[in-house]
């Protein structure tokens, strides 16, 4: 189980070398509409959310190492359908592939390092490791950003050939896990049982509350930051560098996000659990306010602080919930943590994309328009986990 943990962080790193991240909502709608590369968003996000709860089902009863390697061979498929594929119909076929990768190894990887810490008697270190593999991550998703836009001013398809690559790569790492020793499980009745039990635990089901509202609010700015640069570029005569600035803007974004985590167990021991969650949620919403406000390159440059409120919570959630569940049960209650958390983006992305035009490119004045419902919605969800936060004993 030793090897598990030695390999996990590098396996997170190749996973993460997406070079499409800064360019790919520009590629889509210049190949596309707007409406459409929103909507190709939204499929990506419904497939996700259709193999969640049956990946991590998979992955309890059938082994971890398998669903990471079915994650993986998903991933390859999407991303070579993407540099082969033409038109809405196949590019959608594409993001189901991809929202099928990324579902099976959601909880599973994390369930996986989890289980070969116990293995070893080592699962108290589980926030070290955990934010170890995140920082490898965020490395790899800085690199490959910036690489990303660089290589789209030549050829806006060499960043998913690249990516294609990576995702060659990250199959290869995953043959290299041993199967974790978990899958002594009680009966299937048994599991249901326990895991409608954790739904109802005051612990999880805050942390449960704040992880879908992270993971909506967090991927707002993810969704629209690219055509937000273009319009806040394009007012100032340099639209032509969009690919570069977004790729760099991405780069330095992922940066702060490490060294942000560098200092995040100090201020998670400082604050608490409960006051850094909210820190971090509190983040988020500034800066989709910052968004609605104004298109200046002053919010561009705030933008670089959009994964800090993931620095700051998604280690420190899992590293909480962990302890709190069985094995048997483990990946598929992180599977449905993130199912619920994207059926509730899909409906709100859904949403903005009946309220866009059908033009070519998505204008700022409908963008402040989304940015500003986002905001005011955002802090009710704030308010009520403020409120509800000293009922839920993060801390004990």
């Amino acid at each position: 189980m030793l090897r598990n943990v030695q390999i996990f962080p590098w396996y997170k790193f190749i996973q993460s070398l997406i070079f499409w991240q800064a360019t790919w909502f520009l590629y889509f709608e210049s190949r596309l509409s707007a409406p459409e590369a929103i909507l190709l968003y939204v499929v990506y996000d419904l497939a996700t959310t259709l193999f969640e709860v049956p990946s991590g089902y998979m992955s309890d009863r059938l082994g971890r190492k398998r669903t990471l390697l079915a994650a993986a061979l998903s991933y390859v498929a999407a991303t070579i359908l993407l540099v082969s594929g033409d038109g809405f119909t196949l590019i959608a076929i594409a993001n189901v592939l991809l929202g099928a990768g990324w579902a099976f190894a959601s909880g599973t990887d994390s369930a996986l390092l989890f289980e070969s810490l116990k293995a070893e008697g080592h699962e108290k270190d589980i926030e070290y490791h955990e934010l170890k593999a995140w920082r490898f991550s965020f490395v790899a998703l800085a690199l490959s950003a910036l690489s990303g836009g660089i290589f789209a001013l030549w050829d806006e398809i060499i960043p998913y050939v690249a990516t294609a690559c990576a995702a060659i790569g990250t199959f290869g790492i995953t043959c290299l896990f041993k199967e974790t020793p978990h899958l002594t499980t009680p009966p299937h009745r048994e599991s249901l049982h326990a895991l409608a039990n954790s739904l109802s635990h005051p612990t999880l089901l805050w942390l449960l509350g704040l992880a879908l509202a992270m993971y909506a609010f967090g991927h707002i700015p993810f969704v629209l930051g690219q055509p937000f640069i273009r319009e806040a570029l394009e007012a100032r005569g340099f639209a032509a560098q969009t690919p570069l600035i977004s790729g760099g803007v991405t780069f330095s974004t992922m940066l702060v996000s490490v060294l942000t985590s560098l200092v995040a167990l100090k201020l998670r021991t400082r604050l608490g659990l409960a006051r850094t969650l909210l820190l971090a949620f509190g983040i988020q919403l500034a800066l989709t306010a910052a968004l609605a406000i104004s298109n200046s390159l002053f919010v561009i440059a705030l933008l670089l602080f959009r994964m800090v409120p993931d620095s700051l919570s998604d280690p420190f959630i899992r590293a909480r919930i962990q302890p709190l569940l069985s094995n048997d049960i483990r990946a598929t209650y992180l599977s449905v943590q993130s199912l619920a958390g994207r059926i509730l983006f899909a409906v709100m992305l859904s949403f903005t994309a009946t309220q866009t035009e059908s033009g070519a490119q998505l204008p700022y004045a409908e963008m402040q328009v989304i940015f500003a419902a986002y905001t005011f919605l955002g802090l009710l969800l704030f308010a009520a986990l403020a409120l509800s936060a000293r009922h839920a004993r993060l801390d004990m």
